[in-house]
This record gives structure tokens, sequence and C-alpha cells, in this order.
């Protein structure tokens, strides 16, 4: 280097791309092995490394950088409110479409279709986390819909497509389609009770004199939603109020974009959020200026049928803020190898190593979790299997997402200034870990849930058992500390403690799988670290005697 040339560029570790995502992880490769979707490793294989290039890196950076935008009228003055998105935004989507992650394990009998769906959508976590939002919403309406019957009919084979078609157009016309949903309130948040959107039924000869024989059944909604996901969805589900008399009156609906006479529904976006992250996707306030919507499920029971797509959301939440905590311990790992300080590389350094290696373990952990609950969903005509997910699904969502905007501060820290800065992808990263623990669900409802679920069905407990009881006794540290946790759930449990109690029971599922599947360094690191100490504690604070270069050769396996 000249003494007067004062920008040369050293000691920078190479951009993290152009690696195969599915290649690189082992933990990844033998859970989808283990809970039953080995079958699908090879396609696995080929989605990592198309996602690990570095122009699907850089579609995910275009793609945050030139956010949607709304445009309310046409140049005619037209109400049309159509979102316009990116380029890039159309072609990271047509990857998850052509791939079946909005869909896979609804046209399959195979065994382990969730299994397989998970992990890809744990890869395209570690990619963009904006498009995976109308997938998610998508993917989780199908069982919903499916009860629907002659919605079901006309929509399920465009959901089911593998063609991803943005156009604006009447369902008819498409040759795919996405679902939203809408059920949050200025109001109500959490307290959908509260909400105020109000439905009536149509008069039935106007109905059917406007649409036919679809027609039938058609209700006017009036009101409006505070958080309405993807507006550019062809259709949402929507909750309403049907009677005078509160709760009893919720009731849910299918409320489509386009109506089937080819004219637009009523539904006026009047913006769209300002977000600290997921700032790819869309999300509106919208209005429904006498809205047409078709009941789905029964009247009155709107909770409990869009529940039943809440707990597919909710596990792409677990699911996806494992593939993002992958993501960034890649990234931060990848970054320790290349830079060096004070003589050698970051990664070889013992603080550092410390640091990583826990990072890794909590990666690792969540990976297992998060394939094990989808096998639940795989398995869940196993009265044991739907009671473990049950249970698993919200207290999963609550700690793994809880641990998340942690986690990604402690990798944007070990890349530093350059980890920090805006157009990173570490800084993009930490901004999308909170919305998996905000939507579908705060972490305080989460745990509530998991209280009213023992409430509900004692057997639970059981079925919780029965996966401890799978290590057997060798591990002393984890015999005493799940006895415990099951001793604890044979008593009535109170709100107070409902955090501590979601956060113990994921700990311990987490420590059962390392210890029957992963390698004895990193179990028994797990062990020590989270069973013997409180597992919510900052990273880096691994007992004497863990094998840090085993734990992080095994991390990032290139």
């Amino acid at each position: 280097m000249s003494q007067f040339d004062t920008h040369a560029v050293f000691n920078q570790a190479p951009p993290f791309e152009n690696v195969n995502l599915f290649a690189c992880d082992p933990a990844l490769m033998e859970a989808v092995v283990r809970e039953g979707a080995g079958w699908a490793a090879d396609c696995l294989g080929a989605l990592g490394a198309q996602l690990g290039t570095a122009a699907t890196f850089e579609l995910a950076r275009q793609a945050n950088a030139n956010g949607p935008r709304l445009v309310n009228f046409d140049r005619s003055g037209n109400r049309i409110d159509e979102v316009e998105f990116h380029p890039s935004w159309h072609t990271l989507m047509a990857m998850l479409i052509e791939a079946g992650a909005h869909a896979s394990p609804w046209d399959s009998a195979r065994p382990g279709a969730q299994v397989a769906r998970a992990a890809q959508y744990l890869l395209f976590g570690q990619v963009e986390n904006g498009s995976q939002c109308p997938v998610t919403m998508t993917y989780a309406s199908v069982p919903a819909l499916r009860q629907a019957g002659p919605i079901a009919d006309k929509w399920l084979p465009k959901i089911l497509s593998r063609q991803y078609d943005p156009r604006s157009l009447p369902i008819e016309q498409k040759t795919g389609a996405l679902i939203g949903m809408g059920m949050t309130e200025k109001q109500g948040g959490t307290d959908v009770r509260a909400n105020t959107t109000r439905a009536v039924p149509m008069d039935a000869g106007a109905a059917q004199a406007r649409f036919g024989a679809e027609g039938e059944g058609a209700w006017r909604i009036v009101g409006h939603k505070w958080f309405f996901s993807a507006p550019q969805s062809d259709a949402h589900l929507v909750l309403a109020q049907t009677s005078d008399e509160g709760s009893a009156g919720l009731s849910c609906f299918f409320v489509p974009r386009f109506l089937p006479d080819g004219s637009r529904n009523e539904i006026r976006v009047q913006r769209l959020k300002d977000k600290l992250g997921n700032r790819s996707n869309a999300s509106s306030e919208v209005e429904f200026a006498g809205a047409t919507g078709w009941l789905v499920g029964k009247l009155g029971r709107g909770i409990p049928t869009i529940l039943e797509m809440g707990s597919h959301t909710r596990l792409d939440c677990v699911v996806g803020s494992a593939g993002i905590m992958r993501a960034a311990l890649a990234h931060a790992l990848h970054h320790a190898r290349g830079r060096s300080a004070f003589g050698r590389p970051l990664a070889q350094q013992p603080l550092m190593q410390n640091v990583l290696a826990d990072l890794a373990l909590e990666s690792e952990a969540a990976t297992a979790f998060a394939m094990r609950l989808a096998r639940c969903f795989d398995e869940a005509a196993d009265p044991a299997q739907a009671l473990l997910g049950r249970i698993l699904t919200p207290a999963g969502k609550y700690w793994i997402c809880k641990r998340g905007p942690g986690f990604g501060f402690e990798a944007m820290e070990v890349v530093g200034g350059n980890g920090y800065v805006g157009d990173g992808p570490l800084a993009r990263l930490y901004r999308e870990f909170p919305v998996n623990s905000i939507w579908e669900g705060s972490g305080n409802v989460m745990c509530l849930d998991v209280l009213r679920a023992f409430g509900k069905a004692p057997e639970t407990r059981d079925a919780l058992a029965a996966e401890l009881a799978l290590v057997g006794s060798g591990d002393a540290a984890f015999s005493a500390y799940s006895e415990q946790l099951l001793a604890d759930l044979a008593r009535p449990q109170d709100e107070y403690g409902a955090r501590r109690l979601a956060e113990r029971i994921v700990v311990a599922v987490q420590a059962a799988l390392l210890l029957r599947h992963a390698p004895p360094f990193v179990a028994s690191a797990f062990v020590a670290s989270r069973l013997a100490r409180d597992a919510g504690g900052a990273y880096g604070r691994l007992p004497d005697g863990v094998d840090c270069e085993a734990i992080l050769a095994r991390a990032l396996a290139i």
C-alpha cells in the first residue's frame, strides 16, 4: 500500500453470499430427516442454493430500500386503492409461490409435508421477511376456507396454484390468488370482541339481481380496520359484529377485492403503515364503506373460525423467527471468520467464541423446536400430537419470538458499525424480529393461551410429559428440570407467572430435542447454560468446559 493511498480497503470480511443456505446448516438438514421430510432434502438443497446467491440477497435489499406505494386514484379520478411494489418484490413473491411455500401441505398427502414446508419457510426467512407475510396468511387461510362451500370451490384452486399473479383482477381472470386478514381495530387491539365493524344481511333479491346465484348469503359490511395486512391480496378474512349483543355476534366474513359482477368492492385503503421493519410489505388501514362479504363458519363464531387460521400463522411466527436467527448467526459468524483484530480472526478469540457459540446454541435449539412443532401439525390426527401442538404453538411463539430482538442485537454487535448501518443485512434483520412477537398475538396473549390450554385439557400435561420422557434418565440436570416443570403443571397456574411457565416449557422441549438428536457438545452446552441458570440473560455467558470451536464448526459448515 502506497503511503499516499488513503482509502485502501482491507481486513473486511467478504459478503455472505453464494452459499447454499440448506447445505451449510447441519441442524436443519438433520431436523428435516428426523421429523419425517427427508424426501424433500434434494428440493430444499436446490432452494437453499437459489436463495443464497448474491442476486437473491440483492433482491431482498432492493425490496426493502424501495417499499410499497399506495395509489388511491387513477388519472381519471376513479378510486382504485392499488399498491405498487418494486419489481424485486414480485420476483421474491414468485419464488415463494412457485416453491409452494403458501400451499404445499394442503395439496399433498405425503407424510412430513408440513415439516418440508416449514423448512422452506425457514430458508426464505433468512433472505427477506416482508414477502413472507402474504404467503403465511394464504397458507393459513386454507383450513378455514375448506369449510366455506361455494367459496372453497371457486377460490381454492387459485389459492393452491403455483403461479404468482399480482394483477388486480376478478378471481375468474387470475391464475393464482393471495388471501389476507383483517381483525384489529383502533379501540380493541388484541380484544377483538371490542370491534365495532358491523355486518348486516343484504336484501336477497337485490343481491341475486346484482350477483346472480353468487349473491346468496351476501352481507354488507361497514366499519374500519386499524391493521389490514397485505391490502393487495385478492380477498381477506374479516371479523365483524352481526348483532347488537356484543361478542355473541362476532362473525367471520370472506371479503374479496373484486365482486362477482366484476366491480371493485367498497374497501377504502386509507394509508399504508410506516413500520419499524417489514418495510417491503404493505400493511394498511382501511374503511369498509358498505363492502360486500360472505359468511365463513357459523354465525357468531367468528373468533373460533379465524383462530383456525391463527394457529398456522403462529407456527410461521416460530419458524420465521428461527429463520431470522439463523440468518443473523450466519452473517455474524461469517464476519468473525473473515475479520481480524489484535492479530488474529475474531472467531478465534475466546470471548467472541463464547458469544458466537451461545448464539449458535440458541439458533439450533430454535430450529429443532420449529421443525418438531411442524411435525405436530403433520400428525394432528393423533390426539397426543394435537395436544402437544396446542401448547407448543403459543409457548413457542412467545419464547422464540421474544428471544429474537436480543439475538439480533448481539449478532449486530459482532459485526460492529457495519452491522448497524441501515443498508446492511444485520440492521434489517434486527428490525424484522419484533413483528413476529407482536403480530398474531403479543407475548402476554400467547402465555395466557398456554394457561388456557392446560385448563381446558389437563391431559395436555401428559402429552408434554411423554415428549420429555423420550430423553430417558441419562442427564441429571434435565431430569430435575423436567420433573419440576411437570410437578408445577400438576398444580393450578396463575396468570402472574405465565411468562416464566411458557419459557420453561419451550426450554425443556428444546433441551430434550438436543439431548436426543444433537452432538453431545451441543446438547451438554445447552443444558449447562439454559437449565442450570436463567436462560434470559445476555449471550456470551457459557460456562467453562464448552467446546466452542466444535459448536461453531457445526453452526456454519462452509
